[in-house]
């Protein structure tokens, strides 16, 4: 299960490169895979005749404001996604591939992610008090939804016994704005991962928290705290071996190297951001897994 806000919902730009509105194109995934540098790290994304590659043993649902995507792991998983319109990236890209290379049997990202929306309000867990948030219960449904399609949608799973194996959450900003919001993130997260275990009668769920890393090391007060917030939770004595925090603030790229510089909330669309992001998450579930 990959949840959070328009970050896990993914920003990261592909090829669009109109001067003006996307910086000529700095910091797409098609410039940052044309670095020599880059070559081998990214030569997995696509195939001997520069197309993108479509794994067949990793598969993601999406359901974003067109409708639902589902398919074979590759680009456009994203809010701007469909089947035709395919020219960003989130996290669940390189996500896949690390899950994809580790477990031998398929596997299945099922996306749930909606921008602008909270912790404290939006995906308030039941056990946080107060009104169950309208997202927490989108969240679940979605999820179920994904379950119960599943053969149909994706027919190489056809006779395949599912099972509820990761939660990695990526989400954060929306709560850095409130005070209220602010001072409960460490306990809401903490609400949110038992009762999302609860909710799949799955008590050592792994679960892997991604930091809300934007901007790199130096930012404001209120984003340290929810950065100390994610961290926290995660520590926690009853956590141990089987929730993980990574650190995102590295993968930060300056403005006037990526291709949306107003989208600072979004990491200004870089998709070298948004890949990295993925690879670390997507190694910190493997790491819980074994």
């Amino acid at each position: 299960i990959l949840a959070g806000q328009s970050n896990m919902e993914g920003q990261g730009v592909v090829d669009m490169d109109h001067p003006r509105d996307y910086n000529g194109g700095k910091g797409t995934l098609n410039r940052v895979m044309a670095n020599p540098k880059n070559a081998e790290r990214y030569a997995h994304l696509k195939d001997t005749k520069g197309s993108w590659t479509v794994r067949d043993d990793v598969f993601v649902r999406f359901r974003n404001r067109q409708g639902v995507m589902t398919g074979g792991l590759t680009i456009g998983f994203t809010g701007y996604g469909s089947v035709k319109e395919r020219h960003h990236i989130g996290p669940e890209l390189q996500i896949g591939h690390q899950l994809g290379d580790a477990i031998g049997a398929p596997v299945l990202l099922i996306k749930t992610a909606w921008g602008g929306k909270s912790l404290y309000k939006d995906f308030r867990p039941p056990s946080a008090g107060g009104e169950t948030g309208e997202y927490y219960k989108k969240m679940l449904a979605e999820v179920r939804e994904g379950l119960a399609n599943a053969e149909t949608e994706f027919p190489a799973l056809t006779g395949k016994e599912l099972e509820i194996a990761g939660f990695i959450w990526f989400q954060g900003w929306n709560d850095m704005f409130n005070k209220d919001a602010l001072a409960e993130y460490e306990d809401n997260l903490v609400h949110l991962i038992k009762d999302v275990r609860a909710e799949f009668n799955s008590p050592k769920l792994p679960v892997v928290i991604g930091e809300l890393g934007n901007g790199g090391p130096q930012v404001g007060k209120n984003m340290l705290a929810i950065r100390a917030a994610q961290k926290a939770s995660a520590e926690r004595e009853e956590f141990k071996g089987t929730v993980k925090f990574v650190s995102t603030t590295a993968f930060a790229r300056p403005k006037e190297e990526s291709p949306n510089v107003g989208h600072g909330h979004h990491w200004f669309g870089n998709a070298e951001s948004y890949f990295l992001i993925g690879d670390a998450l997507g190694k910190a579930m493997v790491v819980l897994r074994r």
